[in-house]
C-alpha cells in the first residue's frame, strides 16, 4: 500500500480516490479478514494478539483513506509539521501565561494550516492582519487559510 500511495502522491484528491478504490481496497479487506481469521490462533497475552487487536478497534479510522482522497494513509506530515513544535517546547515555558500558550498554540495552528494549504504564511497573515477589522464577522470564515484569496485576487474575480 505505501508503494501505490507513493504512485499516486501529488495527483488530484479524486483521482487518488479512483486508484485507491482499485488498487489498495482489495489490499485492506484481505489484510482485515487476515487479522480476523488468524486473531484467534493466538494467545490473549501475546503482543502480536494486542497490536492487532488495537489495529482491529481503529480499522475505520485507520480505512478511512479509502473513501476520502483527501486522506493521506501515514501521518508524516503531520509529524514533520509538529517537529517545529517539539523543538520549541522549552522555549515556550516562557509564553508568559496560560493565555499567551494558547494564544502561541492557536497561532501556530493557523501557521501550519497556511503552509499545508501552499499559502506563504507572512503574506497570508499580513493580508488577514489588514483586512480583519472591515470583514463582517459572518464573512471571517473567508479568511481561514483554505478558502483565503488576497485583496487583489478578489478584485480581480469581481
Amino acid at each position: 500500500m505505501i508503494d501505490i500511495e507513493r504512485a499516486i502522491n501529488g495527483r488530484p484528491a479524486q483521482e487518488r480516490l479512483a486508484l485507491r478504490q482499485e488498487l489498495s481496497a482489495p489490499l485492506v479487506a484481505d489484510l482485515e479478514e487476515w487479522m480476523r481469521e488468524n486473531r484467534s490462533k493466538l494467545s490473549k497475552n501475546s503482543d502480536v494478539a494486542e497490536a492487532m487487536d488495537y489495529m482491529l478497534k481503529a480499522w475505520p479510522a485507520f480505512a478511512a483513506f479509502l473513501d476520502d482522497g483527501r486522506i493521506c494513509l501515514s501521518n508524516n506530515a503531520a509529524e514533520r509539521a509538529l517537529r517545529g513544535i517539539a523543538l520549541g517546547r522549552k522555549s515556550w515555558l516562557f509564553a508568559g501565561s496560560d493565555r499567551g500558550g494558547q494564544r502561541t498554540a492557536f497561532m501556530l495552528s493557523l501557521i501550519g494550516t497556511a503552509k499545508l494549504n501552499d499559502i506563504d504564511p507572512q503574506a497570508w497573515l499580513a493580508d488577514v492582519l489588514a483586512r480583519i477589522a472591515d470583514i463582517p464577522q459572518h464573512r471571517l470564515h473567508e479568511l481561514l487559510p483554505w478558502k483565503w484569496r488576497t485583496a487583489e485576487d478578489q478584485r480581480e474575480a469581481a
